[in-house]
């Protein structure tokens, strides 16, 4: 969630930080318009600072506007040849506009003049499938051995040399480099699981089945497409065939619906009192505070995906906010889902996914909230499991699309040439065809999963897809 809007500034008008504090303030607000034509007016003024410009290419990518960003990051590049945070930059908006190769190039110029940018190594490696010919591995191996105990760096170029361990087959090493790293990302979060298990249970008691009747029925016109889930299963390949679609446009990963719920809702007492609140509250206008928002971010298309996947807390408060809204789950076997998200180094959020023992207590909690909402909205999810997807992509995708109330268009079929801006941990997987490597991929790592594969196993969730 976004933090609070900053106070006015007290700069002159004009001023660069005034014009950003506005923009924040409007975005903040749900006025994007508003928010769009003030960076517009200061990409201007800015056009000569390289500085000024990468901190807006920043604010861009946070409104989630690629294509702007890398705009702002090439022209600071082109101002600052020899900036190494410039080429940062530039390498990172240009992975979510799809420009793999010159991304790489940027990321080899940090690297070179900054061998400790830690995060250029990390962030290299998740770029291509590394090969016996075409790797890093040599040179990772060097920078963790120079790093020492530096933690940053073990962090960061552990899960890029665990990656590119994977990509090559050195499994038994992968893993022992991945868990090294992992450990050492979960031991600088401050993070409770049991306080994410807690919340869960407490959605699930406030939004009864007996609360859900009055829902009102699901509406056949546009409107929203909810793609949700856990990370890593699968949302972003589903936002890609659905966004192919001529009448449906994606939003990204964006906040406005928890935006609206948190003004509509009103002052909370932490999280149990928002929950308290949230189902007390006037839904219907929650739904117009939501359409409000989204129309300003002026989607183009009748349909448009918000494609957040936590917004699987919230589907209670979707049905009965929003009748004519579309929620997608997509659904991963248990195992390698859970193995997806410990091997990802998330920029931020999903601090669960750092240790086994968190992992499998969130993934369990997820479990018992899905099944409560399958339960209380019976029909009302459509729900597409990834290894289904993977294994009949046509059939699969033919089945969602019509579940949205929209006509087949074979587009939907080539989503890997989409050319919209992705701007998630997926950004480079969905621009290639369907494989089905990942399937399966957990058990390369059995004896090391085992702990999670037992804890799992003990609440009844199936390991596999099917079984």
């Amino acid at each position: 969630m976004a933090p609070p809007a900053a106070p006015p500034s007290r700069a002159r008008p004009g001023d660069f930080d005034a014009g950003l504090a506005r923009a924040r303030e409007a975005a903040l607000g749900g006025r994007y318009r508003e928010a769009r034509t003030i960076l517009a007016v200061i990409e201007e003024r800015a056009w000569d600072n390289p500085r000024d410009l990468r901190r807006l290419a920043e604010y861009h990518g946070h409104m989630n506007r690629p294509v702007e960003a890398e705009r702002c990051c090439a022209r600071a590049v082109e101002l600052a040849p020899d900036d190494a945070r410039a080429h940062y930059d530039l390498a990172a908006a240009s992975i979510a506009i799809g420009r793999i190769d010159a991304a790489e190039a940027h990321f080899d110029r940090v690297i070179a003049a900054d061998p400790q940018d830690w995060d250029a190594w990390a962030n290299r490696s998740t770029l291509r499938r590394a090969t016996a010919e075409r790797n890093h591995v040599a040179a990772l191996d060097r920078a963790m051995a120079a790093a020492g105990r530096d933690a940053e760096a073990r962090i960061a170029l552990g899960h890029a040399l665990a990656k590119e361990l994977e990509d090559l087959g050195d499994h038994d090493r992968a893993f022992a480099v991945l868990k090294a790293a992992a450990d050492a990302r979960r031991a600088r979060l401050s993070y409770r699981v049991a306080d994410d298990v807690a919340t869960m249970a407490g959605i699930a008691d406030a939004f009864s089945a007996e609360r859900l009747r009055g829902a009102p029925p699901p509406a056949a016109e546009p409107g929203p497409i909810f793609i949700l889930g856990l990370p890593r299963s699968g949302t972003t390949l589903v936002d890609r065939i659905l966004s192919s679609h001529s009448r449906v446009a994606s939003l990204g990963e964006i906040q406005d619906f928890a935006l609206a719920l948190v003004e509509g809702a009103g002052t909370a007492q932490g999280k149990a009192d928002l929950i308290r609140r949230s189902a007390a509250m006037d839904h219907a206008a929650l739904g117009r505070a939501y359409r409000a928002r989204i129309a300003e971010r002026d989607p183009g298309a009748p349909f448009a995906i918000d494609k957040t996947p936590l917004n699987c807390l919230y589907i209670g408060l979707i049905a009965l906010a929003l009748p004519d809204a579309r929620i997608v789950h997509v659904r991963r076997g248990a195992m390698d889902g859970c193995y997806a998200m410990y091997k990802t180094l998330f920029r931020m959020g999903y601090p669960f996914s750092y240790d086994l023992g968190d992992l499998a207590a969130y993934r369990i909690a997820h479990e018992r909230l899905m099944n409560h909402w399958r339960a209380a909205l019976p029909g009302r999810m459509i729900e597409i499991d990834y290894e289904a997807l993977i294994a009949d992509q046509e059939g699969e995708s033919r089945r969602l699309v019509a579940a949205c109330g929209l006509d087949w268009e074979d587009g939907c079929l080539d989503f890997h040439r989409n050319p919209a801006p992705v701007a998630t941990a997926s950004a480079v997987q969905v621009r290639a065809p369907i494989h089905d490597r990942s399937v399966g991929l957990w058990r390369r790592y059995e004896t090391g999963l085992a702990p999670l594969a037992d804890a799992l196993r003990g609440a009844g969730i199936p390991l596999d897809y099917g079984r």
